[in-house]
């Protein structure tokens, strides 16, 4: 069966028997929120700051996009103090079922709430969104085919209208055989997300790419058991591609955004007081226990701002 990518996607990753609706996704990749308990810290940093600015509201919201098992919204809950405690409503936001053991505080939903006040986060949400993929050629970009049982590609017919208007603002090729990914629908997902945002921030992290430096072949990957492989959209792994973000940050704009910053998850976490910081070595003398632990939580912190792994990722974070 030949499909575009973004059906060969939709239909992998979430059809009938699809790769997350099966698998949870701490057995096949590590994101920051398996790596360390000191993301979730830096999030409920975040939300409060969130919540002084919003002036204390009697609910704040805290949404989860793309929940996975629901590790974080489970350990910011477990964070908070009682004060914040009392007014959070938590959303976990998936297509997967319900985690076993989840926190009953914790709403689990399929869909967006109609109205957050308060923080939504999207922790690598985007890059699962499926997308198309075009190729240039002699005669313009085509869109790339993919046999859904083998990954063999071939190309198929233009690209749609609005889809060459996104390619020309966000992504234009020139070259003969160089490949885009058409972002254009993950633009409309965070772009859903602010719409239902009255009173607060949306966050998306993920890795990402400018404008003026889109990669000439493309980024599309799978991941299977903690490796990259091949991208078979058959449902036996994750598919995914780096997200756009100066493109959904324009979609944001456009569906409300007052503020927008663009940023690395290295420089925001720092500003959140993750700082990989080592203990002194005098609290080896004075309390050894205590040292081994600061020692472990500073190369947790140092795996999450690494510029050149989970520190690299893109944060995009808008106001309304």
């Amino acid at each position: 069966m030949w499909l575009t990518w973004r059906a060969a996607t939709e239909r992998a990753l979430y059809g009938e028997e699809g790769f997350y609706l099966r698998e949870r996704p701490s057995g096949h990749f590590r994101t920051s929120v398996s790596a360390s308990a000191a993301f979730a810290g830096a999030v409920l940093a975040l939300l409060a700051q969130v919540d002084d600015e919003l002036g204390e509201p009697d609910v704040l919201d805290l949404v989860d996009i793309g929940a996975g098992e629901g590790l974080l919204v489970t350990q910011v809950l477990a964070a908070a103090d009682v004060t914040l405690r009392d007014r959070l409503r938590i959303t976990a936001v998936d297509l997967s079922p319900r985690p076993e053991g989840l926190p009953a505080r914790i709403r689990w939903d399929t869909s967006l709430p109609a109205g957050i006040t308060g923080l939504a986060i999207a922790n690598e949400w985007l890059d699962n969104v499926p997308i198309d993929v075009v190729e240039q050629t002699a005669d313009g970009p085509r869109l790339v085919m993919v046999n859904v049982h083998t990954g063999e590609e071939r190309l198929g017919g233009p690209v749609p209208p609005a889809d060459r208007e996104w390619l020309d603002r966000w992504w234009p090729l020139s070259r003969v055989g160089s490949r885009a990914e058409i972002g254009r629908p993950r633009d409309e997902a965070w772009a859903s997300v602010l719409v239902r945002l009255t009173r607060g921030r949306a966050i998306a992290i993920d890795y990402a790419h400018p404008v003026d430096n889109r990669p000439p072949c493309g980024t599309l990957t799978g991941y299977r058991d903690g490796a990259v492989v091949a991208p078979v959209p058959n449902g036996t792994c994750d598919i995914t591609t780096h997200v756009a973000l100066d493109a959904c940050a324009e979609a944001g704009r456009r569906a409300g955004a007052i503020s927008t910053t663009l940023s690395t998850q290295r420089d925001a976490l720092r500003a959140l007081g993750v700082t990989g910081a080592r203990p002194p070595i005098d609290l080896a003398r004075t309390d050894p226990r205590g040292y081994l632990r600061a020692l472990a939580r500073a190369s947790e912190e140092g795996e999450l701002i690494d510029p050149a792994g989970l520190g690299g990722f893109g944060w995009l974070s808008q106001r309304r």
